[in-house]
């Protein structure tokens, strides 16, 4: 029998990367699964595969950020299908800066997608999740929940920052039979890592090959990235405990760059 049949999965940020691989996971074990993504169209496009596989899906478009559109999209999962018990908060972005010259407007812009739209899809999804007495909410933090690098600032303020939450949620939770807990990946090679690599041989003076090499995964035993499947394996092993045992929990996922 499918560990999730019948369940519904709200994935954030899942038209592709960690995201869109978590999706797909849950639709294999049968969970019914919303696609939320700011890019409505790649939502769509990313639901449709799902289905195309058998599965069932649903996208939309929703900006994290964004009171009234987590609301609208919430309440529009919770009609299509009947339930909520599962949500997974995902979407982010990064933004690289010295401290002394990252713009205020950009530090703000990485809090409000990983922890205002941390925040705004938990709060509009418990009010389902209470009232059915049954939920689990997994946030994707990072290793960075756990460590610092230079030109992070934002982005490790904010992955800590899903801990205390996760935390709190934990503690809130437990008398309506929900729980929450963090998985926090190493490096994943994302469009969003993609994107760094440039960045930080630019910024740091060296090459791309060293920044993979001598900053990434230098920690790591082996040298080797953190997949995607890795990741949706993780979450899919809290979201399917079957008790709070499992509860205000982090499981890092970096092949051995951070350890605890």
């Amino acid at each position: 029998m499918s560990r999730f049949k019948d369940k519904v999965a709200i994935v954030t940020g899942a038209a592709s990367g960690i995201g869109k691989e978590i999706a797909h996971a849950f639709a294999r074990e049968g969970a019914r699964v919303v696609i939320a993504d700011l890019k409505q169209d790649a939502a769509e496009a990313a639901a449709a595969e799902i289905v195309g596989n058998g599965g069932t899906a649903l996208g939309l478009g929703m900006d994290v950020g964004d009171e009234a559109a987590v609301n609208a999209g919430m309440d529009a999962a919770h009609a299509a299908y009947g339930r909520i018990d599962i949500l997974v908060s995902n979407a982010g972005i990064q933004i690289v800066h010295p401290i002394e010259s990252f713009p205020f407007a950009e530090w703000k812009k990485m809090l409000a997608v990983h922890l205002d739209g941390a925040f705004l899809t938990t709060k509009a999804c418990l009010k389902y999740m209470y009232a059915a007495k049954s939920g689990s909410i997994v946030y994707i933090g990072s290793v960075h929940s756990k460590e610092a690098s230079p030109l992070k600032a934002a982005y490790v303020t904010a992955k800590h920052g899903l801990l205390g939450l996760a935390r709190v949620v934990a503690k809130e939770g437990a008398a309506h039979n929900v729980r929450a807990n963090v998985v926090c990946p190493g490096f994943v090679r994302t469009p969003l890592v993609e994107k760094q690599i440039p960045e930080q041989a630019k910024e740091l003076g060296i090459s791309e090959e060293d920044v993979v090499k001598t900053v990434m995964l230098r920690e790591t035993v082996d040298g080797q990235f953190t997949t995607v499947e890795d990741i949706a394996e993780a979450v899919l092993y809290f979201a399917g405990a079957k008790t709070n045992a499992l509860t205000g929990q982090s499981l890092i996922v970096s092949h051995g760059w951070c350890m605890e």
